[in-house]
């Protein structure tokens, strides 16, 4: 279609369209079924909360007991470095639903939860030595504050995209 504007900018201005539409980032599987990004961020981290919590209850049971005092934190370490990729993929594809930049994702997602293992190693031993609290139920306790403080970190930092970035994707 032409306009005043003449044939040339009618038609960068069509595939600035497109390349818009193209890159408009696609609704995750979960918010189709649930609207709200933040809820969708709570089923996949509740998920993940209790897939760690299994992880380290499993390790807990089968090496931290035989470590002596501080093996759970040996749990800690092993049931994280399984649940943050499953965490990832999770978040990636069924929350942010983003494209591109896989690596620099990952290494942002990385970076979220580090800090968050960060403060599970300051407030598991802090809980389990001031309370007596079994470390299974203490590491429920602690990974449920972890997992509401990392929403910030993700949606902010991890899986963050500028409009230059989608268009770019």
């Amino acid at each position: 279609m032409l306009t005043d504007r003449g044939a040339t900018e009618t038609a960068a201005d069509h595939d600035a369209q497109r390349v818009s539409e193209a890159s408009a980032t696609p609704r995750g599987l979960l918010l189709k079924l649930v609207t709200d990004q933040r809820v969708a961020f709570l089923i996949v981290g509740a998920f993940n909360t209790v897939l760690g919590w299994a992880l380290f209850t499993l390790a807990q049971q089968l090496i931290g007991v035989h470590l002596g005092r501080f093996g759970y934190m040996v749990s800690l370490y092993l049931s994280y470095a399984v649940a943050i990729l499953c965490a990832f993929f999770l978040h990636r594809y069924f929350v942010f639903r983003v494209r591109g930049h896989f690596w620099l994702d990952l290494a942002r997602f990385t970076v979220v939860n580090l800090a968050g293992l960060g403060l599970n190693t300051v407030l598991l031993p802090l809980v389990i030595e001031t309370t007596g609290t079994a470390p299974v139920i203490a590491q429920g306790c602690v990974a449920l504050a972890v997992a509401v403080i990392s929403y910030g970190g993700h949606k902010y930092f991890s899986f963050r995209r500028t409009k230059k970035h989608d268009a770019v994707s």
